[in-house]
């Protein structure tokens, strides 16, 4: 019985990706299709491989990670176990980093309502004041104040999101 393989325009159309991105997954080392003259053709190994990656590119995974898991299944002496624990404390991390990005979010998006309702305010009070006459258009200068109890939140935030922001790019 022959191994199934497959053109890189069948395991395109089966993961809907491009040929592009096959290639780019080739040029990693993930997949290694044989060659029959010009063409690439795919076989099992690769195919698993592939979905594998793919797998791990819809979960937000780093390739480098990708890779790392991806070779944990190819060591046929590797133990079951360990790979499935490597797994699992990768998608722990994976979920954790996840979680504080969306509170993150979750914060930035309390601040720009907030930073919007002032903004709001402020120009209502600017409208009122134009058509109330030039007394009044002094008093809508005046930006909104805000509480020390929020001007501290908002500064201890601040420092949070830089500190996150340098964490993750590092």
């Amino acid at each position: 019985m022959s191994q199934a393989t497959w053109t890189i325009s069948e395991l395109a159309r089966e993961f809907d990706v491009t040929p592009r991105t096959i290639r780019f997954y080739e040029d990693q080392g993930i997949v290694s299709p044989t060659r029959q003259g010009r063409n690439r053709v795919y076989a099992s190994r690769d195919r698993t491989r592939l979905k594998l990656a793919l797998r791990g590119r819809r979960l937000g995974l780093q390739l480098a990670e990708i890779v790392t898991l991806i070779n944990l299944y190819d060591r046929s002496h590797a133990s079951t176990t360990a790979q499935l624990q490597h797994y699992a404390q990768v998608l722990d991390a994976h979920r954790q980093k996840l979680e504080q990005q969306r509170l993150d979010i979750d914060e930035t998006l309390k601040e720009l309502r907030r930073q919007q309702a002032d903004c709001a305010a402020l120009l209502r009070t600017r409208q009122d004041a134009a058509a109330n006459g030039p007394h009044a258009a002094t008093a809508a200068q005046t930006p909104p104040t805000q509480d020390p109890a929020t001007a501290q939140t908002a500064s201890r935030r601040g420092a949070s999101r830089a500190a996150n922001l340098e964490l993750t790019h590092r």
